[in-house]
């Protein structure tokens, strides 16, 4: 390959309006990939956390025991969090009011705050992700049309219409197109399947809340039926 149509002489020479156009795509897909590697170890801490609490849940531990157990809430995650909200919720009420439906509400309401903050963080940065793989296209199309505007000028400008003329033109409007769709691509892959991971997490965490709801009102109803005898 001639030294004046490698890529990296492209890219030196290229104009000014398409050599922005690649560098944004470049920090666009370095941030992009370092969202990927630190949204997947989340994902990844997340999951296995769950596992953890849900066997440790199920083991016929007691609930207060269980409570005590837990760190503070900055340092809770997923189904942890959502107990420990609503078991605080719970033993905060539990005295106040001799309402069942009431000590419920409360929980279910402290175990729905707790869950929006779970789905905060665990869809942190995928719409930067996602902007990344819708934009980048579009950026590098635009640094493809400017490229293609300059191969006319410059075949205007000619006595004599070569391809040496208009070819290094045309080849940095190819690599902006090029490196729009390298740095969309993983974007969307990833996008997709952080998504889908945060959306099982969050059905997990979900069930979840409806099943440790369900184990309080049964204890709630076993406190009725005892001070009623």
């Amino acid at each position: 390959m001639n030294d004046s149509m490698s890529i990296p002489h492209l890219i030196m020479n290229a104009s000014t309006v398409v050599q922005a156009v690649m560098l944004l795509l470049i920090i666009g897909s370095i941030i992009s990939w370092v969202m990927i590697f630190q949204r997947t170890f989340v994902m990844r801490r997340a999951r296995k956390a769950h596992q953890a609490f849900e066997e440790r849940f199920w083991s016929g531990v007691d609930l207060n025991e269980l409570y005590r157990e837990t760190p503070s809430e900055q340092e809770t995650q997923g189904a942890e969090h959502l107990f420990r909200s609503g078991f605080r919720e719970f033993n905060r009420l539990l005295p106040k009011t001799r309402s069942p439906q009431a000590i419920l509400d409360g929980v279910q309401r402290s175990m729905r705050v707790a869950w929006s903050r779970e789905e905060e963080r665990l869809n942190l940065h995928l719409v930067f992700l996602a902007t990344v793989a819708s934009a980048s296209p579009y950026i590098g199309l635009f640094g493809t049309v400017w490229g293609i505007m300059g191969s006319f000028q410059s075949l205007s400008m000619a006595q004599q219409a070569t391809l040496s003329t208009v070819a290094p033109w045309i080849a940095e409007a190819l690599i902006a197109t090029a490196m729009g769709l390298f740095a969309a691509i993983p974007a969307v892959i990833f996008y997709n399947r952080l998504s889908a991971e945060s959306g099982r997490l969050l059905g997990k965490y979900e069930d979840f809340a409806e099943e440790f709801h369900s184990i309080l009102h049964r204890n709630l109803q076993g406190r009725a039926e005892t001070g009623s005898a």
